[in-house]
């Protein structure tokens, strides 16, 4: 018996060395994905609708603000977009990136690296990006305007550290992170009006409401739950507990948030912007969205499947014990 689970010991150890080895070699893999054929220009419309994108529907501002301009964007400002804010996440610390077109940012990458990343989730240096961005469907032409922005904005010299993966991250970045691309055909233009087609475009593919409203795994950011039916959970940390974020049903369900809401008090609520500090939800871009925006999101919201599942708190704070 003995001798057995010595052997079994010794299995169990070459096992694990072996997979441990294999993470750690296997940290830099390296994916090819096409470059989209997409162009910064100095068209003045152009880099306006980028700008418009980059601080309202697409709200790239939440994540690439760096962290002391958490309060300004709070607020719907303009801020530079010089990263560094931290994602605390199970596995491990996330930095957005500079997307200043400094030497520490965008400056010596090409328009074709940063479409790729946009929308096949690969890095200049050809590895997989974590999926936070909903770009992979995003037009042709609103990624010209949003890329033809970023190339106009102010420089600003911010060095962002790597990110810092746990053991858990780094086991996942080996074996399951892996590009993520577009799905189905790419529209070159989408027609900007107030229908359902044109709302679908922009929760899915641009302001992504799917991303947050849909429960997923937070590890691989795989999409575990029906769309549109909330469950996603958030936890904030403070010195005396932590603050728990839900994110509500939108399906037209009864048990959906919006039931009973009419178009105008969907856009009133916008419009007033952030009433929470902690949410995850980007009040102050959005409260920049235009009327017509919001109510093609509205309207595409409405025939989205109704799933029933009742969000009763979206909002808990937790004491330490």
């Amino acid at each position: 018996m003995l001798k057995f689970l010595k052997w079994t010991g010794i299995v169990l150890s070459v096992i694990i060395i072996g997979l441990y080895i294999y993470i750690i070699a296997n940290q830099h893999r390296t994916f090819t994905a096409p470059y989209p054929q997409i162009k910064a220009v100095t068209d003045s419309a152009v880099i306006a609708r980028g700008k418009h994108l980059v601080f309202g529907p697409a709200h790239c501002v939440n994540c690439h603000a760096s962290p002391e301009m958490a309060e300004r964007v709070l607020k719907g400002e303009l801020v530079p977009l010089a990263g560094g804010n931290i994602f605390d996440i199970p596995i491990g610390k996330i930095y957005s990136k500079n997307l200043t077109p400094d030497e520490t940012g965008i400056g010596q990458k090409s328009d074709a690296e940063i479409a790729r990343a946009l929308r096949y989730g690969v890095s200049s240096k050809g590895r997989a990006l974590f999926d936070f961005m909903p770009f992979h469907n995003t037009s042709d032409e609103d990624l010209v305007a949003i890329i033809s922005y970023l190339r106009q904005q102010p420089a600003v010299r911010n060095v962002v550290p790597e990110n810092n993966l746990n053991l858990l991250g780094q086991a996942v970045n080996a074996f399951l992170l892996k590009p993520v691309g577009p799905a189905g055909i790419v529209p070159t233009t989408v027609q900007q009006d107030t229908s359902a087609n044109y709302g679908q475009y922009l929760a899915n593919s641009v302001a992504n409401c799917r991303g947050c409203h849909t429960n997923r795994d937070l590890m691989t950011g795989a999409f575990t739950g029906e769309d549109y039916s909330g469950g996603l959970v958030f936890e904030e940390p403070a010195d005396s507990g932590t603050y728990v974020l839900t994110t509500p049903n939108l399906t037209p369900d009864a048990t959906g948030r919006l039931k009973g809401w009419t178009r105008q008090q969907f856009i009133d609520r916008f419009r007033k912007g952030t009433l929470i500090k902690q949410t995850h939800m980007p009040w102050g871009p959005f409260s920049r969205m235009s009327d017509d925006e919001l109510k093609a999101i509205y309207e595409f919201l409405q025939t989205v499947k109704p799933v029933h599942n009742e969000i009763k708190e979206t909002f808990v704070f937790k004491k330490k014990k």
